[in-house]
């Protein structure tokens, strides 16, 4: 039987200026080490959530010489944790950003970063529409990451509408699927749920989805409810709604083996071809 290890996710409501939103990863961090976590995922856009393209450009910085990575580097340090920042804006040299998912250890290194591939162009009722690609540039390189304690596979928000990244994750080795989130109320009212079980029901995997939640200052609303799913697609912890928080969990990797041999779907996946008429 394997050891179980405790994570945390941290449901924020970022506002647009970055010191806040590291100061409260801070002490977030600190209140889930104290709990025993190991593994602290914060939602997509924790550092800066911009109303605009020109908040943007006020706000993100560069990869090189950024000073966020460099204060979150250090929240990872002093705790001894594994820091998922589950995205920030980094700019980029076109004029466009990258949504980008950084990985700490518990010394403080980066071990991975990834730049969210799916973009959410759509339109939704009661909104005014989003168009991610026009500030953003889409990544192209799905990442699984081994670090130590479990396999971990990174995913953001609108990648969770395509179950194939998540399969192709699940092949690669993934364990537990991270998917940091900032859903819309809508959507999230509709979707989160179900789409958070599917993928784990699909991969045997666990799913941590840390969310935004609430009416932020950029004058999004965002659906919060952060959740745990395990392999067999049980929910087994969940924020309070929209309120900023912790979510705790202890993940037994056992769990992954059996789910996997009870319904062996990535085993028996076939290729196939496709006849129209």
């Amino acid at each position: 039987m394997s050891q179980a290890t405790a994570v945390a996710l941290v449901q924020m409501n970022s506002g647009i200026g970055a010191e806040d939103n590291l100061e409260t990863i801070d002490t977030r961090v600190v209140e889930a080490r104290r709990a025993g976590a190991i593994y602290v995922l914060t939602p997509e856009m924790s550092v800066v959530f911009a109303k605009d393209r020109a908040g943007l450009q006020a706000a993100a910085e560069p990869w090189e010489g950024n000073s966020a990575i460099a204060r979150l580097a250090g929240i990872a340090r002093d705790n001894g944790v594994f820091l998922h920042i589950g995205s920030l804006a980094v700019a980029l040299g076109d004029g466009r950003f990258a949504n980008r998912s950084v990985l700490f250890d518990p010394a403080g290194e980066i071990v991975s970063r990834y730049d969210k591939i799916h973009l959410f162009d759509a339109d939704i009722d009661g909104s005014n529409g989003y168009r991610e690609s026009a500030t953003y540039a889409g990544g192209e390189t799905a990442v699984v990451t081994d670090i130590a304690p479990f396999v971990l596979g990174v995913s953001i928000c609108y990648d969770l509408r395509f179950p194939a990244l998540y399969r192709a994750l699940a092949e690669a080795g993934a364990q537990v699927i991270a998917v940091p989130s900032a859903f819309t109320v809508p959507t999230g009212a509709a979707h989160w749920r179900v789409l958070l079980c599917a993928r784990a029901i699909e991969t045997g995997c666990f799913v941590l989805a840390a969310a935004q939640g609430g009416n932020h200052e950029n004058g999004r609303a965002t659906y919060g409810h952060s959740l745990i799913v395990s392999p067999w697609g049980e929910v087994i912890a969940e924020a309070d709604g929209a309120e900023p928080g912790l979510v705790l969990a202890e993940l037994d990797l056992d769990a992954v083996t059996e789910a996997r041999q009870r319904v062996p779907a990535l085993a028996n996946a076939r290729g196939f071809t496709l006849a129209t008429h």
